[in-house]
């Protein structure tokens, strides 16, 4: 089944540019196009799409306010910000609103159609630059956190020792085939293992997971043997 996409960007030759790119990709779906933050949120009520590609800066409702309706209201839908800008002023706030990629317009076209399809699959997609901003503003944040009490136990303390390896090899950026041929277990394994730490963790996904290992200091994990 094809990826149903949604593009959301007020300049034309932009739209008509991504348009003729995707489809050029046999499981890539454009089915519609808007030139505003409103349009965008009316056309998803229409068309349905999988993904709405967002620009950040568009006429009335901005991207970043249209991803947050769009998460309140059609939670299915997951939004990739395509941005001229990597300012944090803007990538941050979009990442809170529920965005699932944020990444810039010089992205290569290849590079671009596999980040829409790995976050169809439930992956998050960060620009480099973006990823970084984000996991110093996560790690300043808690600089400094008091020490726990006696007896309250941190959600980390619950994984297992094959858990902590995924953990950490997530924190790297390895992929579910990569974490696979490290630990010489299957790729159906470590998705088990993936759902269970988004669990235990209490976080959405992969990059809040990484960003709490970093935090916890379990990104340098030594492996565990079974």
């Amino acid at each position: 089944m094809s990826i149903r996409i949604l593009l959301a960007d007020d300049h034309k030759m932009v739209r008509k540019g991504l348009q003729l790119f995707l489809a050029s990709q046999k499981d890539i779906r454009f089915v519609g196009e808007a030139s505003s933050g409103e349009e965008a949120i009316a056309r998803t009520a229409e068309l349905a799409p999988d993904i709405v590609l967002m620009d950040i800066m568009m006429p009335g409702i901005g991207g970043i306010e249209a991803t947050a309706l769009l998460a309140e209201r059609h939670p299915a839908v997951k939004v990739i910000i395509l941005s001229s800008s990597s300012d944090e002023n803007h990538a941050l706030p979009a990442i809170r609103a529920g965005a699932k990629g944020y990444l810039l317009k010089d992205i290569e076209p290849e590079e671009l159609a596999a980040a829409i399809r790995r976050v169809h699959e439930g992956k998050v997609e960060l620009h480099p630059d973006i990823a970084g901003q984000l996991m110093n503003q996560y790690v300043s944040h808690y600089q400094g956190e008091g020490m726990r009490t006696s007896g309250e136990t941190a959600p980390h303390e619950s994984l297992t020792p094959r858990e902590l390896d995924v953990l950490r090899l997530i924190a790297a950026g390895r992929s579910n085939r990569g974490i696979a041929d490290e630990l010489v277990i299957t790729e159906k394994t470590v998705k088990t293992h993936v759902s269970h730490i988004l669990a235990k963790l209490d976080v959405a996904d992969r990059t809040q997971a990484a960003l709490y290992a970093v935090k916890h200091g379990l990104d340098r994990a030594a492996p565990a043997s079974d």
